[in-house]
């Protein structure tokens, strides 16, 4: 969805810096904006998101897991040894890697959750879909499907103005 196909919807919620209030969605945010609503919005359930919200924040949370998982790998590596038995032990900064690693998804279950939520009230579905993430790969592949879908104009149901 885009500005063009609703714009009666955006304009009606928009503030005087171009920018949405952070109970309504942002059709067409940009990449720190979109970063940036989504740590704004931490255990915000309610309303809706935008495609480009979800999808800005899933890229950054990638690029991010990957760094993580370099630093690991790296850190692993130096300094890892072979046990007698043949098992490979990895290296102290392997530690710090998996603290990294666990704090990041400790930090950031929440507000995915809750950004999947909003992003199913823009479908103009119910967020409680976001358990689909329970049922092994065919839930996650499901849920992948309906946040790939475009935003519907009955998702304002979601909507819930603040002031």
């Amino acid at each position: 969805m885009s500005y063009q196909q609703y714009p009666q919807q955006q304009q009606a919620y928009q503030t005087g810096a171009g920018e949405p209030p952070l109970w309504a969605p942002y059709y067409g945010a940009p990449f720190p904006v979109a970063v940036r609503r989504f740590f704004k919005k931490y255990a915000t359930f309610s309303g809706r998101a935008s495609r480009s919200e979800y999808w800005w924040w899933a890229l950054a949370a990638l690029v991010i897991d990957i760094i993580i998982n370099i630093i690991t790998a790296v850190g692993g590596a130096t300094g890892a040894t072979v046990a007698a038995n043949g098992t490979a032990v990895p290296g102290p900064g392997a530690v710090v890697g998996y603290v990294l690693l666990g704090i990041w998804a400790l930090g950031t279950i929440v507000p995915s959750l809750a950004l999947t939520a909003r992003r199913l009230h823009d479908v103009n579905l119910s967020g409680w879909l976001v358990l689909l993430v329970l049922v092994p790969f065919l839930g996650a592949l499901a849920l992948l499907v309906l946040t790939i879908l475009p935003s519907k104009p009955e998702g304002q149901r979601f909507d819930t103005p603040a002031g």
